[in-house]
């Protein structure tokens, strides 16, 4: 099967695809916020080793087209939701002195006592229930940026649209799973396949 450029897939499903994105028929249920999950993993599906870390996805990063992608999509959302170890894994290690997303909306999932800051605003309460709030207000897209317990609640939920998902050149072995066990059964339909130097980028949506 070819994969770049979306060749290869059935015509229904070509005739929605982008050069780097999702492009679906512009009908009213188009024009709502969408949730996507939007990240890289293991070819063995793991968001992190076994110890938490991320370092390997930047030794398998493409660059390039990617970083072009990329761009494309944060340009396409205005919050990013994420639970409180990704928090902390940028604010520790990735981004320690410098928020990343200061022109968009974050949004952290925690069970902590936290004051919300310039650029963070922290929630305690259901996610599922959130997202549906924010559904309801104007906007760009929304960005679930992890992690895991974070997807699996929204999945739960069935809250997620879209299913971006970018899977690199490596087999881990062990860590933390993107999909935790005994989620619901949640059918997709493929928009986009396609090939990021060594890796490949696939984006589903949900069939509802």
């Amino acid at each position: 099967m070819q994969l770049k450029n979306g060749a290869g897939l059935n015509s229904e499903a070509s005739s929605r695809t982008s050069q780097c994105g999702v492009s679906l028929k512009k009908t009213e249920e188009s024009m709502k916020r969408k949730v996507i999950l939007y990240l890289g993993v293991s070819l063995d599906g793991y968001l992190a080793d076994a110890d938490g870390g991320v370092d390997w996805l930047e030794v398998y990063h493409p660059g390039g087209a990617e970083d072009d992608e990329y761009r494309a999509f944060f340009e396409g959302v205005d919050t990013i939701l994420m639970g409180m170890k990704t928090y902390l894994q940028i604010v520790t290690e990735l981004s320690p002195n410098n928020w990343p997303y200061r022109k968009k909306k974050s949004v952290v999932f925690t069970h902590r006592k936290m004051h919300s800051t310039e650029f963070v605003e922290f929630v305690s309460g259901d996610a599922a229930d959130f997202v549906s709030q924010l559904r309801k207000q104007q906007g760009k897209d929304i960005w679930v940026c992890g992690g895991a317990e974070l997807v699996s609640q929204l999945i739960q939920a069935d809250a997620i649209d879209v299913y971006d998902i970018t899977i690199l050149p490596v087999l881990l072995g062990s860590g933390i799973p993107l999909f935790r066990q005994g989620n619901p059964l949640t059918e997709l339909r493929l928009e986009q396949l396609k090939a990021c130097g060594s890796s490949i980028r696939a984006i589903y949506t949900r069939r509802r």
